[in-house]
């Protein structure tokens, strides 16, 4: 069985719907099992028995929130140093309310995650701009899901955007699956 891992950190509740619904998709697909874990709770043997492992995080101040920030430098920081997910699949997605279409900062906030995954090694999942509902709650990095309206009130997430979290995870997962034997990319 190919286990993805799916981490967040949510606030109003926003990231933590994103994080259910990549979930549901990864666990659609055959012989994969999706494993949600907040970034407080995520240790070093959580992510090196996922062969996947998606990442969210609100948008704050433009970046990533810093509960996903500590669990970057607390948990990967470790991994990384020991070579432990290379070659392991993973994704990002975010959720915002910002000014701004995406949730002023989503694609910053990606951008920072994804470098995360690179610099352990891990095989990037984007997401294709043919992905239903992309131009609702898509990004080429990953999903994102718009929680505030114009006023900045607070108003969840679309089901738009949660559907593609869904495909996004369903995506990670099928990249999981393929992908086999982390150690073979090993150096």
């Amino acid at each position: 069985m190919t286990q993805v891992l799916i981490i967040y950190a949510s606030d109003y509740g926003n990231t933590e719907k994103m994080a259910r619904a990549a979930a549901e998709g990864a666990g659609s697909i055959d012989t994969v099992s999706a494993v949600i874990k907040t970034a407080d709770e995520v240790d070093a043997d959580d992510m090196t028995a996922s062969q996947g492992v998606l990442i969210g995080s609100p948008v704050h101040m433009g970046t990533i929130d810093w509960r996903v920030k500590k669990f970057i430098d607390t948990v990967c920081s470790g991994l990384w140093i020991r070579d432990r997910m290379i070659g392991r699949v993973g994704g990002v997605f975010t959720t915002g309310g910002g000014f701004g279409g995406a949730g002023g900062g989503a694609e910053i906030a990606m951008l920072s995650l994804l470098t995360t995954l690179a610099e352990l090694g891990m095989l990037i999942v984007p997401l294709p701009k043919n992905t239903p509902g992309y131009t609702d709650g898509g990004l080429q990095w990953g999903p994102y899901g718009r929680s505030a309206d114009a006023d900045m009130e607070n108003v969840g997430v679309s089901d738009a955007a949660l559907d593609v979290a869904r495909r996004h995870g369903a995506n990670v997962a099928r990249a999981a699956v393929v992908s086999g034997n982390a150690d073979f990319f090993a150096p």
